[in-house]
């Protein structure tokens, strides 16, 4: 037959095993056909009965010919909006080599610090950057958006507050309207008043614990407020600032006037705007928070030898040891942004910093100077880039004028808002001027552009301009010419380990390709360079392939809608949660406080509960690592009365399709509750099953997970929530853009669409696949997990499986008998580095575990090779069992060996240097070498370094 008609599937790019690889596992299985060992793993009564419904997969070629023509519809107006999202000049050695790398973007999270050393350190860097910038003593290494990150510090300050009375939180009027929406959705389950009021003393009542500021303010005017918060510290009230990072190179920061925590967004260095997402948040505080700030810190440490090492610092301090008590349910963070913001920072470094924020300011105060000379008034005295100008009647010309120059400007109530960024050019300002000038039917011919420039003067008051030195560690005074830049980024870059080195083979993660062609559209103009508040009509692009993407996720999942504000994991859970609060009050039921949480559920479950406001009953699970039904029955039917929720991950976190899935939906909404199931494992229902199916009333989905989107050294991800029919009114509404009804909940994410640019990366793996594709990759998950299941097994004990003895797409490796010898999960995961892979999940959800998940884009040589590389450890385990080898002075316990290690003139290891670092043949073909020895993780956490310290400095001390 001729193959003129042939084309090529995108599917079998993404797919790892070929069709004799295929046939080749099923035969080690003792299977014949992929669908037979389905039918073994999957319970029939949940299988779907017909496709999903889902098109016919899209060639790469014709895919991106599609997303062009997507593109196109989108307008890309010059944006003065502000309102904390600016236009920014990416450095082009940043977004090559960082934002379109596979080297940086495939990353999985540093929980591994010995092969994490380079991202660890562009995360130290960007604490650096924040900490110095706003004046206080340690930062996070980044949140998801500054809305949340002040939600974040609203609580953190009001679980710290000295009068347990207080319950007000005292906000600006002048505030950004997305994060005043965010505040007032998180302060409602606990009781928490948001008063929104003019930031001035007598407004520090007694009730009041903390104080919100926003700097400049949303209006652009930059106040003096040293004396309001030395009059809040008298009264033991605390402060949040909310400020703009690039301000605060001019601006005195925070932290020198009294602020207990700043927070805000990285945005403004070297990140798009992409409708809105993704960004690094930042949160800084004072050194005596350092226990209680959210999310990860990345804190400086030694290895073995006494090497300067890195490390994620109190990494399981909060969900997984205080569950329903943990005071965040963060469990991410924005690390690729943070990463690009950091290295912004260190090519311009502060001198390039400064002048950047000059030549804003500039910019600013020569439009103000030029358009008041065409006669309008500008409201605002002091300002670092942001003008408004009084245009009353004439306010319809002029936005009508601005949009035939393709300009957006902010408009409100007779008053024109400019806020100027970085892309902003001399040309710009000219074309702003002549738009105002034509409605004054003026010309800009009358003005002397040359003479303003000369005689700028100043729109920051003197006792607020910055005194203090930032970035002044050498790393940001050493690296501003490309070449210098480039080895840098390189230099990070070769010491950590990502998908372009090995399979990454972490249970609950899904760590699979990321192809290049669902890349290529996230950094074209029409997608990065769109403002979330642009006008309706210009983003008409966006918008098809948001409501496309909605139509496809409804299907995949069996949901009547999307909602894709939620812009993590955690924060899919928490939005579900405040969903199902929503309906429960709507039908008079608001006492329905309870949540049922199984005792395996990932800890952000029970964080995630607490923080809507819910009673949290733990479930008992069997023996078997299933779900205990008449637990459950007997606890639902307990507090019948007050139930509002069970949260239920499937397959479960042990890996298993639970065959009592729908039983266990059937007695939640027997009782008055709803199902709320976690996404975390839709890798092993997409075209096989589907939340809705089920029975479950809303699920988050991880598109960072099944749908593609990477996961950047621990983000950007996305946690969209599907809903029932009778859930639809209730999904996130938002302040300035309409997502929801009037009956849906206040905002719980920034942007309206949460990071929306990135969802061009699901999208164009759904398109590609189609729905055919995308079960066939669900299946292959599955084979591949119980190839290496069966591999493995007569070597590690598999916890749990299926009732015909089958796990889903991944499975528990027990490592606790090892422990007799000495022998710890976290050795075998050390040795793992020698033999070039990351370790799976360590001690999740079974302490002394390891639980595996090959996903789909795995090759069966690929599945061998980490097969190889077990058994291989278990042999050396066997030797320290039978006393060849020394308890403490072995193969495991010295792991990972690196360079400097057997090269050195001394070898004191009672085994060969060969045997340490080539302990199989395939290892000495492509080595990969771990940049330090086993790091201190107890002497980190005692003393918490979480700045770029001197390295003579850390030396001596």
């Amino acid at each position: 037959m001729s193959n003129v008609f042939y084309q090529e599937k995108f599917q079998d790019r993404h797919n790892g095993p070929r069709a004799r690889e295929t046939q080749e596992m099923l035969a080690y299985l003792g299977v014949g056909t992929v669908d037979e060992l389905i039918e073994q793993t999957v319970p029939s009564q949940i299988r779907l009965k017909q496709p999903m419904g889902v098109p016919v997969a899209l060639s790469e070629k014709a895919y991106l010919a599609k997303v062009k023509q997507i593109a196109d519809k989108n307008k890309v107006f010059k944006s003065y909006i502000g309102q904390g999202y600016n236009d920014v000049v990416v450095p082009g050695v940043i977004q090559r080599n960082v934002l379109e790398n596979p080297g940086w973007y495939t990353q999985y999270t540093p929980y591994q610090a010995e092969i994490s050393q380079g991202r660890l350190q562009a995360l130290l860097n960007f604490q650096t950057v924040v900490s110095d910038l706003t004046g206080l003593e340690i930062a996070n290494a980044s949140l998801l958006d500054e809305a949340t990150a002040a939600a974040e510090a609203m609580f953190m300050l009001y679980n710290a507050r000295k009068n347990k009375s207080a319950n007000v939180f005292l906000v600006t009027a002048n505030i950004f309207p997305q994060t005043l929406d965010v505040l007032q959705t998180r302060a409602v389950p606990f009781g928490v008043e948001v008063r929104v009021a003019d930031i001035r003393v007598d407004n520090l009542s007694d009730d009041v614990f903390a104080a919100f500021i926003q700097y400049p303010s949303a209006d652009g005017t930059v106040n003096d407020y040293a004396a309001f918060t030395a009059a809040a510290q008298e009264r033991d009230i605390t402060t949040c600032v909310a400020a703009d990072l690039m301000s605060l190179a001019l601006l005195t920061p925070p932290g020198e006037w009294g602020a207990d925590v700043v927070v805000g967004n990285t945005q403004r260095f070297g990140v798009p705007m992409g409708f809105g997402g993704p960004h690094a948040a930042y949160f800084a505080t004072k050194a005596s928070y350092k226990r209680n700030i959210p999310g990860r810190i990345i804190g400086v440490t030694s290895d073995a030898s006494g090497n300067y090492a890195l490390r994620m610092a109190l990494q399981t301090r909060e969900q997984h040891i205080r569950r329903d008590k943990a005071s965040s349910n963060i469990c991410t963070a924005q690390a690729l942004l943070a990463i690009m913001a950091s290295f912004y920072a260190v090519y311009h470094g502060p001198q390039g910093i400064k002048n950047i924020a000059l030549r804003i300011n500039d910019l600013a105060k020569l439009v103000d100077k030029a358009v008041q000379a065409l006669g309008y008034k500008q409201l605002n005295e002091s300002y670092f880039d942001t003008l408004r100008f009084e245009v009353g009647e004439q306010l319809s010309g002029l936005k009508s004028e601005a949009l035939n120059n393709e300009v957006n400007f902010y408009y409100s109530d007779g008053v024109v808002g400019i806020s100027i960024d970085e892309a902003t050019s001399i040309e710009d300002v000219e074309l702003i001027v002549r738009i105002f000038a034509k409605i004054k039917g003026k010309s800009i011919a009358d003005i002397d552009f040359e003479d303003m420039v000369d005689h700028l003067g100043d729109s920051i008051p003197e006792e607020l301009k910055r005194q203090t030195a930032y970035l002044t560690h050498p790393l940001f005074n050493d690296y501003h010419s490309e070449s210098d830049m480039l080895r840098y980024i390189k230099s990070l870059e070769a010491k950590d380990l990502s998908l372009c080195h090995s399979m990454i083979p972490l249970g609950s993660c899904t760590m699979k390709l990321n192809a290049t062609s669902e890349m290529v559209p996230l950094t074209w103009s029409e997608f990065g360079g769109l403002h979330p508040f642009a006008p309706a009509d210009q983003t008409s692009g966006y918008m098809y392939l948001i409501n496309e993407l909605n139509e496809w996720l409804s299907k995949i999942t069996g949901f009547a809608k999307m909602s894709f504000q939620p812009n993590s994991g955690a924060q899919g859970e928490y939005a579900g949660l405040m969903v199902i609060r929503a309906y429960h009050q709507s039908r008079g039921q608001g006492h329905r406080n309870i949540c049922l949480i199984p005792a395996s559920a990932h800890g952000t479950n029970p964080a995630s509960a607490s923080m809507a406001g819910m009673k949290v009953v733990v479930v008992k699970c069997d023996d078997a690592g299933n779900i205990d039904v008449e637990d459950l029955r007997a606890k639902a039917q307990q507090h019948a009365e007050h139930l509002n929720s069970f949260m239920v991950t499937y397959p479960s976190t042990h890996g298993v399709f639970e065959e009592s899935i729908v039983e266990i939906c059937e007695i939640i909404h027997a009782n008055g509750g709803q199902v709320y199931m976690d996404g975390a494992n839709m890798n092993a229902q997409v075209g096989l099953t589907s939340p809705g199916f089920i029975g479950a009333d809303v699920c988050h989905l991880n598109l960072h997970k099944t749908f593609c989107i990477p996961h950047g050294g621990g983000g950007p991800g996305m946690g969209p929530i599907g809903v029932a029919a009778h859930l639809v009114p209730f999904l996130p509404s938002h302040e300035v853009v309409e997502t929801s009804g009037p009956e849906g909940i206040s905002a719980v994410s920034a942007a309206p669409f949460g990071s929306a640019s990135i969802l061009t990366i699901s999208y164009a793996y759904i398109a590609m696949m189609g729905g055919e594709g995308l079960t066939d990759a669900t299946k292959l998950a599955i084979l591949n997990a119980n190839y290496i299941k069966a591999r493995l097994e007569q070597h590690y004990p598999v916890l749990y499986a299926g009732a015909k003895g089958r796990c889903g797409h991944e499975m528990i490796l027990d490592c606790r008998s090892f422990k007799k010898v000495g022998i710890e999960v976290a050795d075998i995961a050390k040795r793992l580095m020698d033999y070039g892979f990351h370790a799976p999940t360590v001690s999740f959800p079974v302490a002394g575990t390891l639980m595996v998940e090959p996903t789909e884009s795995e090759s069966k040589a690929e599945l061998d090779r980490f097969c190889d590389a077990l058994v291989a450890i278990r042999a050396e385990i066997a030797a320290v069992e039978l006393g060849e080898v020394d308890q403490t002075n072995n193969l495991l316990k010295n792991a990972p060996h690196t360079a400097d290690m057997v090269t050195a003139d001394e070898w004191d290891k009672p085994y060969s240097r060969h045997t340490a670092i080539y302990p199989l043949a395939y290892v000495k073909a492509n080595k990969f070498w771990p940049s330090v020895g086993r790091v201190n993780d107890s002497q980190g956490d005692r003393t918490l370094i979480c700045s770029c310290p001197p390295i003579e400095a850390y030396a001596e001390a």
